[in-house]
This record gives C-alpha cells, sequence and structure tokens, in this order.
C-alpha cells in the first residue's frame, strides 16, 4: 500500500460501517439501496449499526447493489476498500426450467460467468421471465440452481426451487404442511397475487433444482 493512501475510517470498522461508506458514496438512503438488494430496511439499518450481520446471501446481494465485490464489504484485507479483478467460471444460462439435468437440455445454451466459489458442476443460471416470485425475484433476475433431483421437500422447508408438477416447470418456495392428519406440499409465490398450490397424491410432483443465489439484477 502506497505511504501516500489514506485508509476511508469505514475500512476500520465493521461490515456495516463499509456498507453505509459505499451507499452514501452513491447517493443512496438505506431505503433506496434495501429496495435494490431486496432486503428489509430496517435489517440494513441494524447492518450499517453494527448491530446484526448480513447472511452470506443478503451479503452478496448488498454487494450487487453497491456494485462492488463481497470481498470489498468483508475488509478482512488491506487491499479490499480497491475492487480486485475476481476469478469466475462459466455455467449454462438458461431461459427456462430444465425437466432434468441442464446439460441435457434442448435449449440453445448460452454460457453466464459466475465467481468461482459459487461454481458446481451441477450448478446452472436460470433467466427469470414470470413474476411469482416477486418481490424477492423480478423478470429479468439471473439465478443460480443447484440440480437436485427429486430431493425430498421437507429438506428444502421454505426455498425456492424449480419444480416439476404434471409434466410443467415453475419456480416455487416449497413447504410441507400437515391439515386434517396428511402432510401435504404447498407451493407457494412470494407475489401475493399468486395462489398457492396443494398437491396431493393426484399430481405428480418432483423437486428438480433449488435456488442458491441471485447472480444478477438490472438496477
Amino acid at each position: 500500500m502506497s505511504p501516500a493512501y489514506r485508509e476511508p475510517p469505514a475500512f476500520r470498522g465493521h461490515i456495516g460501517q463499509r456498507i453505509r461508506y459505499y451507499r452514501q458514496q452513491m447517493g443512496l438512503t438505506q431505503t433506496a439501496l434495501a429496495r435494490r438488494a431486496n432486503v428489509n430496511q430496517g435489517f440494513l439499518s441494524e447492518i450499517e449499526r453494527g448491530k446484526r450481520k448480513p447472511s452470506p446471501s443478503s451479503l452478496h446481494a448488498v454487494a450487487v447493489a453497491l456494485d462492488v465485490p463481497p470481498a470489498v464489504l468483508i475488509g478482512e484485507g488491506p487491499d479490499h476498500d480497491t475492487p480486485q479483478p475476481l476469478e469466475t467460471l462459466e455455467l449454462p444460462l438458461l431461459g427456462a426450467i430444465p425437466a432434468g439435468p441442464p446439460n441435457e437440455s434442448q435449449e440453445q445454451m448460452e454460457m453466464f460467468p459466475v465467481l468461482r466459489h459459487l461454481w458446481a458442476p451441477d450448478r446452472y443460471c436460470l433467466r427469470l421471465t414470470f413474476n411469482s416470485m416477486e418481490p424477492t425475484l423480478k423478470p429479468g433476475d439471473l439465478v443460480l440452481v443447484q440440480y437436485r433431483s427429486s430431493v425430498r421437500p421437507e429438506h428444502v422447508q421454505g426455498r425456492i426451487c424449480a419444480c416439476l408438477l404434471d409434466g410443467a416447470t415453475t419456480l416455487k418456495r416449497v413447504s410441507v404442511e400437515r391439515r386434517q392428519g396428511s402432510l401435504l406440499v404447498v407451493l407457494r409465490g412470494d407475489n401475493p397475487e399468486v395462489p398457492p398450490m396443494v398437491i396431493d397424491e393426484t399430481h405428480e410432483f418432483s423437486i428438480q433444482g433449488v435456488v442458491t443465489h441471485l447472480v444478477s439484477r438490472d438496477l
């Protein structure tokens, strides 16, 4: 580090101070940043004040909204205040949920670069074209999906999953609920206008993948 360099006070503090520093550099209010990152404004306020720590997914979303690498916000080393080149690897980018392994999809594949630590051979990127998961996920978002054929619904309780229902694919939040003594799978969109879907033995249902990260959003 150059002797003439003077690091901002934020980088001698906690993650919240660094988030506040970059937010103010962009001229954003807490409300505006929370909306961009799709996190609760009260939660963001507590992070900035050092009262709470962000989860890895929240930290990633805030970093994307601030257009800085997550390592810049973590600030674990003296050079993290300056964005460094990031090593990426490419994954298939699909415009529709594949009803099987992504490498067997008939869709013409594009490729999309993701950070090296997010890459895995059983993952792919999905470009959303529907609004059933708003406001959590929006049309145009790119999400990272881990292919997990036929994982049991109770093992992904509350997670957003790529599902196969009666031969059609859908992206919904999966939950298992007990109703009248029976365990039923319920698929819900985060959009309150989308009614939940109750899955019983009359339906053919399986989970094809689990959404793990938001990797790109147009701001």
